[in-house]
């Protein structure tokens, strides 16, 4: 009778394997889910908490769901649109400075003819006065800031700039470094980038492309 029993004992250590064996397949499933929602939305994070509310019993409820910050954000845009627009039609800047939305966020193309001498980086009086407006509603946002230098596509060498590469980055710097130290924006959020001629708005066959592409993007990154 002793010795039927043993196989029975055997199997009855052995079943806390089928729990941990099931434990884990749960486990490794949560991950794989999040993994997969790591750029969750609202919507898809409600469709989530309700199929796995169901799954575990709380009836899918969605506790403790808040979303402020996209509100805020879009009317400090609207806010930044707007005033730009204004200042656009009260200078006469129509065609020194644009304004697009895309993907990456809020972009505000401003030319060469507004901000610099040609061939040169130095910031011109004309300039600051965009800038300031600028800053004025950009330093207010949680939003990244990213400055951007562009060029045409025709070569310059000269003693400051060596090639459109120098050029371009330099801009960027100069633009960025007066909205940090003249117009408080927060160097945290602040990144420059030089484009050269590689990321032209027209075309440089022109001699109104190539102004257009002689420009700095001051880009709000979503």
């Amino acid at each position: 009778m002793h010795e039927n029993s043993l196989p029975n004992e055997e199997a009855d250590k052995d079943r806390y394997l089928i729990t941990y064996a099931d434990l884990i397949t749960l486990l490794l499933g949560l991950f794989i889910i999040l993994y997969a929602i790591s750029n969750i939305d609202l919507n898809k994070y409600s469709k989530m908490i309700f199929a796995l509310g169901n799954t575990f019993g709380t009836g899918g409820r969605v506790i403790g769901l808040k979303s402020t910050k996209e509100p805020v954000i879009t009317s400090k845009i609207d806010d930044l649109r707007n005033n730009l627009l204004r200042l656009i039609d009260k200078k006469e800047f129509r065609n020194s400075v644009s304004l697009e939305e895309n993907e990456r966020g809020f972009t505000i193309h401003i030319m060469e003819n507004i901000l610099f001498p040609p061939a040169s980086a130095e910031l011109n009086s004309a300039s600051k006065l965009i800038l300031q407006q600028l800053a004025a509603i950009v330093r207010k946002l949680p939003n990244d800031i990213r400055i951007e230098g562009h060029t045409d596509n025709i070569p310059i060498h000269n003693r400051s700039y060596p090639s459109n590469w120098h050029l371009s980055v330099d801009r960027a710097l100069n633009t960025a470094y007066y909205l940090i130290q003249s117009e408080g924006l927060d160097p945290e959020k602040v990144s420059i980038v030089g484009y050269s001629e590689y990321k032209p708005i027209a075309d440089n066959s022109t001699v109104e492309g190539r102004a257009k592409n002689r420009r700095v993007d001051i880009v709000i990154i979503k």
